[in-house]
């Protein structure tokens, strides 16, 4: 006869939260001296940037982005060396820190310089698995030329890119990148706003409006031009007081569904939080080919989208999720072989008007 033995095991479910990234972006530029090279700085909206950083475009667009940011912002910074790349710098903060996005605080002149920043995110998704976009600065206008040589030159810089994770920011006030991060990272919206959104509050600290080398002020004809051609400007309204800001345009190529920075912000996030419940499926027989267990995945790996379309109502207003509520059959899993497995999941953005159109009409009929 055997003695009675009891064996308690703790299961793991993989049920909880994964740690979010959103609205911690790394800020690179050249260093402003020696002391702050090649090093990782850690800063919030606490920190006193003018005193952690001296002059250079990397503070300016950091104090930008503080500004902009409002409350419990957070951001790393990498200050180069002179002899060091920008996607050395991504490498280096990334064994260190995860970021949504990465901000290139010095205005990048040629097409190979912002070709290689996509290269640098990108490969972050087969090095680390981690998804990541790039804001980009690109040159404001020089002080001898015209708005129309200055068009020219920024749309000729873009042309012919398909480049879905860079958001391509004209240096036209010498902070922009650093303002439209900061409201990219506001938290009284959620990332599937668009910075276009009037109703965040007109942006801070852009500071004066630039002019030509014939003293004409920018217009808006000059910045409906640069924002046709994919880059991300900021608008003002007529009769409207304040400065607000146009589409967080990418370079994504016309008709790709990645146009605008808030459709990829939802879909990396969707990303990131399924991948890690994909690994903890790895040689997991909880997961198999039987009906039981396909429709016991499809509620496991679907419920990051559930939790990201949740919304909530206040006052009778609601205020959606990042996405709509997912529905039957927007998740399959098919089995490639018996032990390699495919799933398909679709993510739905709400429509955001953009451009709205009101017709009056005149009634003169006699009552």
């Amino acid at each position: 006869m055997s003695l009675g033995e009891v064996t308690i095991n703790n299961q793991n479910q993989g049920q909880g939260e994964v740690q979010a990234i959103e609205r911690h972006f790394l800020f690179v530029g050249l260093a402003g001296k020696s002391e702050e090279e090649s090093q990782l700085f850690s800063v919030n909206a606490q920190s006193d940037l003018e005193v952690m950083f001296v002059d250079s475009n990397l503070r300016k667009q950091l104090i930008a982005a503080q500004l902009n940011a409002g409350q419990n912002w957070t951001a790393a910074a990498y200050p180069l060396a002179a002899d060091e790349t920008i996607a050395t710098a991504i490498g280096h903060a990334n064994e260190v820190q995860s970021f949504e996005t990465v901000v290139v605080c010095d205005a990048q002149t040629t097409a190979p310089a912002i070709s290689g920043i996509s290269d640098a995110v990108l490969a972050l998704q087969g090095s680390h698995g981690r998804w990541c976009s790039a804001i980009v600065a690109l040159p404001g206008i020089g002080e001898l030329e015209t708005w129309a040589v200055y068009e020219a030159k920024m749309v000729a810089l873009v042309a012919g890119f398909a480049l879905p994770l860079v958001v391509p920011v004209p240096q036209l006030n010498g902070n922009n990148a650093g303002v439209l991060a900061g409201r990219l990272c506001n938290r009284s919206v959620s990332i599937a706003d668009s910075p276009m959104r009037v109703a965040t509050g007109s942006v801070t600290g852009l500071g004066i409006m630039p002019t030509d080398s014939a003293e004409a002020p920018l217009s808006l004809a000059s910045l409906n031009t640069l924002a046709k051609a994919r880059l991300s400007v900021p608008q003002w309204y007529p009769d409207v007081a304040g400065t607000y800001w146009g589409d967080g345009s990418t370079l994504e190529v016309e008709g790709g569904d990645y146009q605008v920075i808030e459709n990829l912000r939802v879909v990396h996030k969707a990303s990131r939080e399924v991948r890690v419940r994909a690994i903890l499926r790895v040689g997991n027989r909880i997961l198999n080919s039987t009906p039981a267990s396909m429709e016991l995945n499809k509620a496991y790996f679907i419920k990051p989208l559930r939790v990201m379309s949740k919304t909530t109502t206040v006052n009778g207003v609601p205020f959606p999720g990042d996405i709509t509520p997912p529905r039957d059959g927007d998740i399959a899993i098919v089995w490639m072989s018996k032990t390699k497995v495919t799933i398909a999941m679709v993510v739905r953005p709400y429509n955001s008007p953009k451009s709205i159109t009101v017709n009056i009409m005149l009634d003169l009929s006699v009552l």
